[in-house]
């Protein structure tokens, strides 16, 4: 069996290689098997549907939903404003704002791309003004948009968490410490540098200002902490969370801001449906092909060879961030985290590695590849924004992947970064 799913793997890859889409290539390595193993070829899609039947998944269009509605209702000038009044001042003032923002954006949508296409456009747009670089305000955004899935709430880690059976909520935990280290280690950066290039800064406007942007800004720095607040009193799940958040983000759009009209709907909910369709084709070849390599046994003789191979828990940990950076660098997040959630996670497991821990090791690490060419959709996404080639700003973001690689190997060799905050209040 073992063999005619490496058989398998093959077409699989060769279908890649010949140009078809992902999901496409998935799902006929899938139908593959089932027809060259004498089963079934109904067994497909009903694998297919099955992935699918899961509560908790019900959260993710929901969440993109309410980042697209935050977005249409334009919250970031908002945002970048208030956190602008608080750090501008700083040498490189708006590069802190611009870091600040999508910490601040993160609590609420939950994606790079999401974030670096939100913010993004009203960050560049304010350091380019200022007299930064083009393709040094695209890479500090393209840094700082990272953070996105990994401060709850994230669509990844909803995607972790019903794969390989871990709690959300957990996983939502997990990822504030990471999440803020990875601002402030960006913010360092931005301070050892700021005065050798001269970035300049922003006149403080004084506290009356702070408390100007704080009031214009307040309804909509309120949407993590309803979001997160609900969720860990135990007043609604993650599912329903999502739900309620995009209750909130429609009431602040439509009668705070005023910033949504009824026409603006169609447009965001086809944009929902659109990204939702991708996510969903994704999550039920990838269960489809994931039960064919279960029952051939593929994840249950590769987890104990690896940790017959490698012995130490921190070992497999290194040897795991290295291939999934490789691997972040050529293949979408989701599509990478489901493909191997099966084969990783279990050997993980053996080694007494938290799932919670190993999740967010591997949602940071393929993230990364979202800055990092050939692929790096951030940095496509940054560069029409900047208006900078793409190969100005793939130079530009080298300096910037070094704070949060130090993050990533902070998380890596200590776990309670990661696991502290979940034992400390899902404990109770």
């Amino acid at each position: 069996m073992i063999h005619l799913m490496i058989e398998i793997v093959v077409v699989w890859l060769v279908a890649i290689l010949m140009g078809m889409p992902l999901f496409a290539s998935m799902g006929l390595a899938a139908l593959a098997f089932v027809v060259f193993s004498g089963l079934s070829p109904s067994i497909v899609p009903q694998k297919m549907a099955q992935a699918m039947n899961s509560f908790p998944l019900v959260a993710a269009p929901l969440f993109i939903l309410m980042g697209n509605l935050l977005g249409a209702a334009k919250l970031t000038d908002r945002i970048v404003r208030f956190a602008t009044s608080l750090v501008g001042s700083l040498r490189g003032g708006y590069a802190h704002a611009s870091i600040l923002s999508s910490m601040i954006f993160a609590g609420m949508v939950g994606s790079a791309v999401a974030d670096a296409a939100g913010t993004g456009a009203v960050e560049v747009r304010a350091m380019k003004k200022a007299g930064y670089r083009p393709e040094t305000a695209a890479a500090i955004s393209s840094a700082a948009a990272t953070i996105g899935p990994i401060i709850p709430p994230s669509l990844p880690m909803v995607i972790y968490g019903v794969s390989a059976d871990v709690s959300i909520g957990r996983l939502f935990l997990a990822g504030v410490i990471p999440g803020v280290l990875m601002g402030l280690s960006l913010m360092t950066l931005v301070a050892i540098i700021a005065p050798r290039q001269g970035l300049p800064r922003h006149s403080f406007g004084g506290l009356c200002d702070v408390w100007i942007a704080l009031k214009e800004s307040w309804c909509a720095l309120m949407t993590p902490v309803i979001l997160l607040g609900g969720m860990f009193s135990g007043l609604f799940t993650p599912t329903e969370a999502a739900a309620v958040a995009c209750l909130w983000a429609l009431f602040l759009g439509f009668v705070v801001y005023r910033t949504l009209s009824v026409k603006d709907l169609p447009a965001i909910l086809i944009n929902t449906a659109e990204t939702t369709g991708i996510v969903a084709v994704l999550v039920m070849v990838a269960g489809a092909l994931g039960w064919c390599m279960s029952i051939s046994r593929i994840p249950q003789t590769l987890a104990p060879a690896i940790v017959a191979a490698i012995h130490e828990p921190i070992v497999f940990l290194l040897v795991s961030n290295l291939v999934l950076l490789a691997v972040g660098c050529f293949m979408e997040a989701l599509a990478a985290m489901l493909i191997l959630i099966p084969i990783l996670v279990p050997a993980a497991i053996s080694f007494g590695i938290d799932p919670v821990q190993f999740g967010l090791i591997m949602i940071f690490n393929l993230i990364l590849g979202t800055i990092h060419p050939p692929i790096g959709v951030v940095l496509f996404v940054m560069a029409r924004i900047a208006e900078v080639t793409f190969e100005q700003i793939s130079r530009a973001i080298l300096p910037w992947l070094v704070p949060l690689l130090i993050v990533l190997l902070a998380i890596t060799v200590w776990p309670p970064l990661t696991l502290w905050l979940p034992a400390l209040i899902m404990s109770k």
